[in-house]
């Protein structure tokens, strides 16, 4: 792990305090991978009283580290293994996710070799496309606050990879009066690159992101998509002592659940933007990827508005302070109470956060 400048303890407490004014806000996002970072894009972009947008920033995405242990879910399957065969995964961690997906593929007459996945840097080239879509449909411009990021993941812990977005990072930390905040919902290979090439910057920013399990969890974070895309810059993250916000999905974000019938209420019919967030909650790429069955009936986790939120009223996402935890090689989170302290969400109050959305689609509408 390279060296990064110590924060005074006085200096990492006062950043991780939550935010009492309008705060300067970078958001980096994976914004195609699937419906949540729209929503969460256009209710910052909505909510001016509390945030300015300078920047936001395409994030790299791919599912296809899913294919290993689906074929391999597949293979087990079809010679008939025992359940408990089926289940061992790369690392020996149990896989139950890629035994019940394939068996959701196999109702739909689908085969795990039918799943086309994005690499990296088509991922990262659609989020930055539908960024500017989301602008567009708020009748925003995008110029000059829309950027590219990295095409690819980190491939060692020191070795940043340099794109327009981690350029921006940089340039936006080092100006300005006030700290400058990062709204993550993705993986953080932008960010973590920005402070590898600028590592004075980590007195100047503060990270908000969200990803995996509670800290405290025993659970392997491996199917956290935002944790495990980039390992690298993940661990910088906990292990580099910049102010961070960690705002775990698992049992924390995984409550920002809405259905079919709030969308139709609340959101379709609100302008351009609601109409295209009623769309896309009807048209969820997930639902073919993961051959979800039965969608209408179904709920879905709006999971990254979540980062939103906590700016909006920490008093949403509620928060302690604890050690920054050590992720390891098998992606289990450890404990060490000597490490810097880190802020971190244990609950969300769901309906509060929905309304403010549901009211600012209307507010924009008139």
């Amino acid at each position: 792990m390279p060296e990064f400048p110590m924060l005074d303890s006085n200096r990492l407490k006062e950043l991780l305090m939550p935010p009492k004014e309008c705060v300067r806000l970078l958001i980096d996002t994976d914004t195609a991978n699937e419906i949540d970072d729209q929503y969460a894009l256009a209710w910052a972009l909505l909510s001016p009283e509390k945030m300015t947008v300078e920047a936001v920033t395409a994030e790299p995405f791919s599912f296809a580290h899913h294919r290993e242990n689906l074929l391999s879910a597949e293979r087990a399957i079809d010679s008939g293994a025992s359940q408990d065969e089926q289940l061992v995964g790369r690392d020996g961690i149990l896989t139950v996710g890629s035994q019940i997906w394939v068996e959701r593929l196999h109702r739909q007459n689908r085969r795990a070799a039918d799943l086309k996945f994005v690499d990296p840097a088509e991922g990262m080239e659609l989020s930055y496309l539908e960024i500017l879509n989301i602008y567009e449909k708020l009748g925003l411009d995008p110029s000059g606050k829309v950027f590219r990021g990295s095409d690819q993941y980190m491939s060692s812990p020191d070795l940043p990879l340099k794109s327009p977005a981690a350029e921006v990072i940089i340039d936006l930390a080092k100006s300005g009066e006030s700290p400058l905040y990062i709204a993550a919902m993705g993986c953080v290979s932008n960010i973590a690159s920005a402070l590898l090439m600028a590592p004075e910057i980590i007195n100047d920013i503060v990270v908000i992101w969200t990803s995996a399990y509670p800290s405290k969890s025993p659970h392997n974070n491996r199917p956290s998509l935002n944790l495990v895309q980039d390992v690298h810059a993940s661990r910088l993250i906990f292990d580099s002592g910049v102010a961070h916000i960690y705002l775990p999905g698992y049992q924390v974000g995984a409550q920002l659940k809405i259905s079919l019938p709030e969308m139709e209420r609340f959101v379709r019919g609100q302008g351009d933007i609601g109409d295209y967030l009623h769309h896309l909650y009807t048209n969820n790429p997930l639902h073919e990827m993961f051959a979800v069955e039965d969608a209408p009936r179904r709920t879905h986790v709006i999971w990254d508005i979540i980062n939103i939120a906590w700016l909006i009223n920490p008093e949403w996402v509620p928060t302690y302070l604890t050690t920054s935890p050590i992720l390891d090689d098998k992606l289990f989170w450890k404990t060490d109470n000597k490490r810097h302290i880190m802020r971190e969400a244990y609950d969300v109050q769901r309906d509060e956060i929905f309304r403010d959305i549901y009211d600012k689609l209307a507010n924009a509408n008139r």
